[in-house]
């Protein structure tokens, strides 16, 4: 990835002399980059007759009315082009901040902070190859522009030909992407090279798995209020007021510890799974407490209707990659009844990494087309029809339900591929009703369950203790 900034003359030492040529280099083809889509601005006063109001760039007889649409087609299209340029110029432009300047053009245009990775040694198909993997990530930080950077997360992306789930907003970022390891390896340099980023955004912070484009089935990227949609204001409820955070190994010894001491009856901690029931529904940490919501917006009304549960208890949380234990713990925190916070850093995906057979038994559920990944042979949830040992998630086959369905090959064979009855009966009308007639949507599973369950504070350690 090209570097943001260029480096001082005469500041490389001897044996810093490559590197500093190829950053020089670099930050030439940035500048390049920037100069050529700079180049292609379509005037105010000439937009409406260049193809309409909303054309902002033109290149190749076509209209850019985005910034992505432009910084895609010219890394797509004019490589080459860019290439010569940057060698013509020769050495990057004065770091001053003049108006020739990297910091004087980024104000007034953000393609020079925001250029894409260079992938001209990079040949096609080691770029969309289907071998891949799924990265997991988010970075809390101030952003005071998300717009720009949910366009440039966009341009990236497209550019790289990766698939997945990008959430912007003022608090940050949360990602999701599948792609080749070419492609996952170019989008974390460009990430980690990002000015936003420095200094709290690291290698470690990413978590992959194998997978690749095809486990998401399109590109999302967009801006929200919140990056994980916990439906709390972040100025009311702040990341900056989390739980302390626990490595994989001291996580691992603290649940340990709650274990031995829950068996006796004895344990004054709570170990909560912050994520929805279907979840942790095929796999979980021994002993947990999973609360049984549908959506982690309904994580504080959780909270607020079962604070006695937590009064005066040491709290371990955990979820997926850590983003709902940043927010969930800050929530929790501001009750003031627990007597300490903790969260599992990096998530599952990271304590899996280090401890395949430890306390966490059955799969990891994913928000994609795999829906779970595996690290351990336990299977500990059951068909939803006869009861038999599986954990492989499929859709409801209702064209109106989203849920999601446990039915092993033997039931699914006999028909049975709906969440509830109700959904199995209204698919079978559907299939002999006239096209175009559309059933109310109703779902047993929906209907039946409680948005927001109440704790048994007398039953709670005990249970959880054995599961």
């Amino acid at each position: 990835m090209v570097p943001l900034e260029a480096p001082a003359a005469g500041s490389a030492a001897p044996h810093d002399g490559a590197a500093a040529a190829r950053k020089q280099r670099a930050f030439a083809r940035r500048k390049a980059f920037s100069l050529f889509v700079k180049a292609k601005e379509v005037p105010v006063a000439a937009r409406c007759a260049a193809g309409g109001e909303g054309v902002r760039w033109r290149c190749c007889r076509q209209g850019f009315e985005e910034l992505s649409g432009i910084h895609r087609h010219v890394a797509l299209q004019h490589g080459g082009d860019v290439g010569q340029r940057a060698a013509a110029e020769g050495s990057p432009a004065d770091p001053s901040g003049s108006a020739n300047g990297t910091q004087g053009h980024c104000r007034g245009a953000p393609e020079i902070a925001w250029a894409l990775p260079d992938t001209s040694h990079v040949g096609h198909d080691d770029l969309t190859s289907k071998v891949g993997e799924v990265l997991l990530y988010y970075c809390y930080c101030e952003v005071k522009d998300p717009e720009e950077l949910c366009a440039w997360q966009k341009a990236l992306c497209q550019h790289l030909h990766l698939t997945g789930k990008v959430r912007v907003a003022s608090e940050g970022i949360n990602g999701t992407v599948g792609g080749s390891k070419v492609a996952t390896n170019l989008y974390i340099e460009a990430m980690l090279s990002h000015p936003l980023f420095k200094d709290i955004l690291y290698q470690e912070d990413f978590k992959s798995s194998a997978g690749g484009a095809h486990c998401f089935r399109d590109l999302r990227v967009g801006v929200f209020k919140e990056i994980v949609p916990m439906g709390i204001d972040p100025k009311i409820v702040s990341y900056k007021e989390t739980g302390i955070h626990l490595s994989p190994q001291e996580f691992h010894k603290e649940v340990e510890h709650y274990l031995s001491q829950a068996g006796l009856g004895q344990s004054d901690t709570i170990l909560l799974d912050c994520r929805n029931f279907y979840e942790s529904k095929i796999g979980h940490f021994q002993g947990c407490l999973a609360p049984d919501i549908r959506k982690f917006s309904y994580f504080p009304s959780y909270v607020d209707e079962n604070l006695e549960l937590f009064k005066d208890k040491r709290v371990l949380m955990y979820c997926t990659g850590g983003i709902r234990c940043e927010r969930g713990s800050a929530y929790l925190r501001s009750k003031a009844v627990c007597r300490e916070v903790y969260q599992l850093k990096g998530g599952i995906h990271k304590y899996l990494e280090e401890f395949p057979d430890g306390f966490y038994r059955g799969k990891l559920f994913v928000f994609d087309d795999r829906y779970a990944i595996c690290s351990n042979e336990d299977i500990i949830s059951a068909c939803r029809y006869c009861g038999a040992l599986w954990d492989q998630y499929e859709l409801c086959s209702s064209q109106h339900c989203r849920q999601l369905v446990l039915a092993c090959p033997s039931c699914r064979n006999k028909g049975l591929t709906a969440c509830c009855p109700v959904c199995q009966e209204k698919e079978l009308k559907l299939t002999s009703m006239a096209s175009g007639q559309i059933l109310k949507e109703e779902c047993d599973c929906t209907r039946r369950r409680l948005r927001v369950p109440i704790e048994d504070v007398s039953q709670t350690t005990l249970v959880a203790g054995k599961n």
